[in-house]
């Protein structure tokens, strides 16, 4: 591998990802060596050529080959796919933040749409689209059968266009149908606020190139008004992942100088990593350290970390890091178990392929993959329960993903499609649940973090729904 790389995280185009880049422009020549399986490559010019010479109607040959592609590389898990020319760009512009489309992230439930989580602030967030929603038709145009990327290229589009979404909702009898108005994303991954004197909310909905110096300016702020601040709630509900690098920057933060933050094994020799708190393994694209000028205190303050099961990859490698060295609690559900590492393979110009690399672990050596962080104290998303987190869509449930590698794995499915009369009881339950919003006044599970802080009796998750 003589040809010079550089190394990346970015976000998914609405995937959940957490993404270790490496721009490589000649990967086809760099594989030259690599056996070629001759009697297979045969058939499929004989089926290519049967196509061609066979079937109904003319097919376009570009067409027909990529799709070929795009289909050897979705078959071996749910993370892997590959990128034509506007989906190569559209990902290269997410990096930054932005981009334009109706602000989810999703995945994929029985051929369907599943949402993750809204991007706050965005046209989906607005609208009211919420995690777990399964988006069934867009603009009248039914999306089962189609891959992953093929349904995001179809959410995608120009600002100021409208799409209809016809949305399934666990909690709602009848489909939904709720006009969207695209516009470019423009995601502030960062929030902060004083929520009680003396405690303070850090909210990171994603992992961007901006979030660690966005976090380091606005935690450097706070202290200079709030010197003596007695606890830190380090919001990661809902949050997808993102940048690898933006994890171990927040992780810094607040971890000893140097501390193993994560790690990365795969096949390939540059697959096995190790990123640590210092600035080479978050540093900015001028390779200076954001932060640097950073109030010690951080690395001490009193922290609880929330998660939900829409925290994912990046948001896990954080969790997972504070809590092997006891830096933080870790309060909540169960996390979506999303331990994998995809790398970046440009093949031309303007298409690449995003391929499942690596596995990542603890500093601890724990492998989250289809497994999740478990939290240190369960608790529910309101003081009545919550009976939708068994319901919840999660790593282990994905049709083809990658094992866990270290026999830890969760079984698949939640609740099992037969246990209806269950299910039924948690829909009902779930009905009468009012949407929350986080860092508010009702924040159930922050304010149980507030007590945690105060030595004051925590509201543990119901036994029942906590064992599901």
């Amino acid at each position: 591998m003589g040809n010079k790389t550089k190394s990346l995280g970015l976000v998914g185009l609405g995937m959940v990802a957490g993404i270790a880049v490496s721009m490589q422009f000649s990967a086809l020549a760099q594989r030259a060596g690599t056996p070629l399986p001759l009697d297979e490559l045969r058939t499929l010019s004989e089926v290519f050529s049967l196509i061609k010479s066979d079937y109904v109607e003319q097919v376009d040959d570009k067409k027909l080959l990529q799709d070929a592609i795009a289909g050897m590389v979705s078959s071996l898990d749910p993370h892997s796919v590959y990128l034509d020319k506007t989906a190569f760009k559209e990902m290269r512009e997410s990096i930054h933040g932005k981009f334009v489309g109706i602000g989810i992230e999703v995945g994929m439930e029985d051929g369907y749409i599943k949402v993750v989580a809204p991007i706050e602030d965005s046209p989906a967030w607005r609208a009211g689209i919420k995690a777990g929603d399964l988006i069934t038709r867009l603009d009248s145009q039914p999306l089962k059968g189609l891959s992953l990327d093929e349904a995001i290229k179809k959410m995608r589009g120009e600002p100021r266009s409208k799409v209809v979404l016809t949305v399934s909702r666990k909690s709602e009898d009848k489909p939904l149908l709720i006009p969207i108005v695209r516009e470019e994303i423009r995601v502030q991954s960062v929030k902060l606020k004083m929520v009680e004197p003396g405690y303070a909310w850090l909210r990171i909905s994603q992992f961007q190139e901006p979030t660690v110096e966005d976090m380091a300016k606005k935690l450097t702020a706070l202290h200079a008004k709030e010197p003596n601040l007695k606890g830190l709630v380090l919001d990661l509900r809902n949050d997808p992942g993102g940048v690898v690098q933006g994890a171990v920057g927040v992780s810094a933060a607040f971890l000893p100088k140097d501390a193993l933050v994560v790690s990365t094994d795969g096949q390939l020799a540059d697959s096995k990593h190790a990123f640590h708190a210092s600035a080479p393994n978050y540093a900015n694209r001028s390779g200076a350290d954001p932060l640097a000028k950073l109030p010690a205190a951080f690395k001490t303050v009193p922290m609880v970390v929330l998660v939900n099961g829409g925290s994912a990859s990046a948001s896990e490698i954080v969790a997972g890091a504070l809590q092997d060295y006891k830096r933080a609690i870790v309060m909540g559900s169960q996390t979506f178990g999303k331990g994998s590492v995809q790398t970046l393979r440009q093949i031309t110009a303007d298409s690449a392929v995003k391929l499942t690399t690596a596995r990542y672990f603890t500093p601890h050596g724990r492998a989250i993959q289809a497994k999740g962080i478990a939290p240190d104290v369960l608790v529910d998303e309101t003081a009545e329960g919550d009976p939708l987190n068994a319901l919840r869509l999660r790593e282990a449930d994905l049709q083809k993903h990658l094992a866990n590698g270290a026999g830890e794995e969760d079984a698949p499915g939640r609740i099992r499609r037969d246990e209806l009369e269950e299910e039924q009881r948690l829909l009902a339950a779930a009905k009468k649940q009012k949407p929350v919003e986080f860092g508010s006044k009702d924040d159930f599970q922050l304010a149980q973090a507030l007590r945690h802080f105060k030595g004051l009796p925590v509201q543990t998750a119901k036994p029942e729904l906590a064992a599901k």
